[in-house]
């Protein structure tokens, strides 16, 4: 596998989101993340999007992390906001998610951000086992769904 640096709106980060969004929809009966995503948050040193590649050059992973701050949404200040992680169906099991989390909280933590947090829902519960089992623990609920009930969010300090 190759992990590599791309732009939030690159040709394979557009496909593979179109793919976590349609993913969003099925497991939540909604038209997916409504979160505001725009490519510039992803510019270093304020965030990166990385997409892993498997031997053929197939996109098959993605995540990326954005800076955030204090704001009217909950977060703090120091905080690198976790986003889109997502492994294609093939791909699954191999061990990317966590490769790719390990990556961005080693980008993050290098930028000099104090905290990781994210965002998930209750019907995703491999993610939520992916987080809790890479030291994340339940913080304070923050950002677009922070008042839906389904909204998990947690946090781990860099």
């Amino acid at each position: 596998m190759n992990i590599r640096r791309v732009p939030f709106d690159h040709p394979d980060a557009v496909k593979l989101n179109d793919q976590v969004q349609a993913e969003y929809a099925a497991r939540y009966g909604d038209g997916g993340d409504a979160t505001h995503m725009d490519p510039a948050h992803f510019e270093p040193p304020n965030g990166v999007y990385l997409i892993a590649y498997d031997e053929s050059d197939s996109p098959v992973a993605t995540g990326g992390w954005r800076a955030q701050d204090a704001n009217d949404e909950g977060n703090r200040d120091g905080d690198a906001e976790l986003k889109r992680m997502y492994v294609t169906e093939q791909a699954r099991g191999l061990g990317l998610a966590r490769r790719i989390l390990a990556a961005l909280e080693e980008d993050a933590r290098a930028a000099g951000r104090i905290r990781m947090v994210l965002e998930t829902g209750d019907k995703q519960p491999e993610a939520i086992a992916l987080y809790v089992s890479s030291g994340y623990e339940p913080c304070e609920k923050f950002g677009y769904y922070r008042h839906y009930e389904s909204s998990r969010c947690f946090a781990k300090t860099l």
